[in-house]
């Protein structure tokens, strides 16, 4: 007797999708809310076209908009190796007596006891490697808060293949950004105008914030065949009281929650599961979802953890069908790209 075929969206292979390198969104539409919207209706299997200007006519009153309030710290720190050579490192978040978690490259340059130079008396100094390939620096003749404000440049994902300008130190924020802390943007948000915002509320929807600091890992694709074998990057949350409150009282009414972006849905399911400030959840087809009835997210890389969160919610098909109706339509890709709401 033959075995059954594995299920659909298990393997990393899954998860593998042609995209013209043109779709790939360099810069962010004119307008934030100007960008399109892809409607996906998993009861029916619908898709529909439309823009991000008509997300509030989607939110039925009574219901919870949860939003990401994480600022992106200019995280991204030029440096040179002794012999004149450019290295670059990219700072996480801080660990205890002033010490940093970070990446960099070249690795050879970023190795215990070597420093790189970001002036003449100011460096960079690497304590200890990591197993994962992350470092653990100092700075040597400069804050981390000076070195931050004199040296930090907005790290762009690795898919916008240019140098960060004065416009996207405000397009690569959201409106509502508050604490800095991520390395990039939850990307979801990047849509919503403070007019639009406004007009959730008027028509009766709650907007409730939290803080989930993204890290490197986001961009990181799956290299073990196997998603389950493969090593989560860790991010620090923090939901306030207040916003856990309205999602009890959403879920006391029978109202839903809506996550705006992938980082609000980790950060509510570990929650849902007992996780306190810091989460590796990975999230793909089978999981249960506690605390999340609505997504708004952007469209993700092949072979990315995101990706498979999205499919664990939307269901494995119909998300792949999405991503080949929004490629024939051509939808612009990514982080400046456009977004797809699933009912």
């Amino acid at each position: 007797m033959n075995e059954a075929a594995p299920a659909r969206g298990l393997r990393t292979s899954d998860y593998d999708y042609h995209l013209p390198a043109d779709l790939v969104a360099q810069h962010p539409a004119e307008r934030r809310d100007a960008s399109r919207l892809l409607v996906v209706d998993r009861a029916s299997g619908t898709l529909r076209d439309r823009h991000f200007s008509e997300l509030p006519g989607l939110v039925p009153a009574g219901d919870v908009v949860c939003l990401n309030t994480t600022r992106v710290r200019h995280a991204r720190l030029r440096a040179v190796r002794p012999s004149g050579a450019p290295a670059e490192v990219l700072l996480i978040h801080p660990l205890s007596d002033g010490a940093w978690l970070a990446m960099g490259r070249p690795g050879s340059a970023l190795r215990p006891g070597k420093r790189v130079m970001l002036e003449a008396d100011e460096a960079i100094e690497t304590i200890a490697v990591r197993p994962d390939g992350t470092r653990e620096i100092r700075f040597v003749g400069i804050s981390a808060a000076d070195a931050i404000a004199r040296h930090g440049l907005l790290p762009l994902p690795p898919y916008i293949t240019r140098d960060a300008d004065d416009d996207d130190e405000q397009r690569y924020q959201t409106v509502y950004a508050d604490r800095e802390g991520s390395v990039a943007a939850p990307t979801a948000g990047l849509h919503f105008t403070l007019e639009l915002l406004d007009q959730l509320r008027a028509h009766g929807a709650t907007v409730a914030p939290l803080d989930l600091e993204v890290g490197p890992g986001t961009f990181k694709p799956v290299d073990e065949d196997d998603p389950r074998h493969h090593p989560m990057h860790e991010e620090r949350f923090e939901i306030p009281a207040a916003t856990t409150a309205a999602l009890a009282d959403a879920r006391a009414r029978g109202s839903r929650v809506w996550a705006v972006g992938t980082t609000v849905v980790r950060a509510l399911e570990a929650a849902a599961l007992g996780e306190q400030r810091a989460t590796r959840l990975l999230i793909m087809p089978g999981h249960r979802f506690q605390a999340v009835d609505r997504l708004v997210t952007n469209f993700h890389l092949p072979r990315s953890t995101l990706l498979m969160l999205v499919a664990a919610f939307a269901g494995y098909e119909l998300i792949m069908r999405a991503y080949q109706h929004a490629v024939e339509q051509r939808y612009r890709f990514y982080s400046y790209g456009d977004a797809m709401v699933i009912q």
